[in-house]
């Protein structure tokens, strides 16, 4: 859907000099390619906050709410709508068997905060380099755990509406790379049940997960897992089977060291890895039979075709 220009004039007029027009959003995602967003604010207060509510209310532009954009990708034609990240002040952590992380806070730090209190149940998230608020929406996981297996309840904004509720974790929906959290909701904080632990075990687990990653995920711009896990199988797995390890199209290219995850070249096109993913999903098809659904947050592009659709 393409807010009219109208409605983003609207929406700007609300906001005044707290948005910024035209902002690309390339350089605040992990894969630091694609366009621009109409508009973009950083929401430094609840002052902000209210007015941001108001203008989404007013004006009924669409929302994208960035993180730390390391699920995400933009295409080169942008988002038209209204863009916004949370600042500093929406980053704190209170830590204890109840810790509150504000959906600002990245999962590795919140992680090596829990565990130097000496709290058990986090150290996985140190892989993960996501915010607390998108973890919560997509029920981010790693190392055999996730989200729902920590998170007790969330609160959440609906820009919509003005609903501002803690939403216990039961009706969040979370489920495999999923939940119930939509566009126009905004995840303020989450509150993580936590055990007393050993630190230094903590710190062990700490270290060991990071040196896996390291030794198993290829760095540079990418943005983890592109596609999910069919049920019983490896994404990764049936994309190396079916020869797609090293496959470029343009400036993209599946990974060598993982076939899951898709490398961006420095000053690539984000429609170029859509189209790796399109490429690599028709071929696995091809050979398996298996639909791979993206876990990657589209931003801007039509909807992948299905393989398995015969016209």
């Amino acid at each position: 859907m393409t807010t009219s220009p109208a409605t983003i004039a609207a929406a700007a007029a609300q906001l005044g000099d707290l948005a910024q027009q035209e902002v690309p959003l390339g350089p605040r995602t992990t894969y630091r390619v694609g366009g621009p967003a109409a508009l973009f604010v950083e929401v430094g207060s609840d002052d902000d906050l209210a007015r941001v509510a108001a203008a989404v209310q007013a004006s009924g532009i669409d929302v994208l709410v960035v993180g730390k954009g390391s699920n995400m990708l933009v295409a080169e034609a942008g988002f038209g709508g209204l863009a916004l990240a949370l600042g500093e002040a929406f980053a704190a952590v209170e830590v204890g068997e109840r810790t509150r992380a504000g959906a600002a806070a990245s999962l590795p730090v919140v992680a090596r905060a829990t565990v130097r209190a000496g709290y058990t149940g986090f150290e996985w998230a140190v892989g993960v380099p996501g915010s607390i608020g998108g973890a919560v929406r997509m029920n981010a996981g790693g190392h055999g755990s996730e989200m729902v297996e920590v998170v007790t309840a969330a609160r959440i904004l609906d820009l919509r509406t003005g609903s501002d509720q803690v939403v216990p974790v039961d009706d969040l929906g979370l489920g495999y790379r999923c939940s119930k959290v939509e566009p126009h909701h905004l995840v303020l904080w989450a509150d993580l049940g936590l055990a007393p632990g050993d630190r230094a075990a903590g710190e062990r687990m700490l270290s060991e997960i990071v040196a896996w990653r390291r030794a198993n995920q290829p760095g540079g711009q990418n943005a983890g897992s592109v596609f999910a896990n069919p049920t019983g199988d490896s994404a990764g797995r049936l994309i190396d089977a079916t020869g797609c390890r090293g496959l470029r199209v343009g400036s993209a290219e599946v990974s060598t060291k993982h076939a899951n995850f898709f490398q961006a070249d420095a000053q690539g096109s984000a429609d170029d890895i859509w189209a790796l993913m399109h490429a690599v999903r028709t071929r696995v098809f091809a050979a398996t039979g298996v639909v791979l659904h993206p876990e990657t947050r589209l931003v801007g592009f039509p909807p992948l075709d299905d393989p398995s659709d015969d016209g």
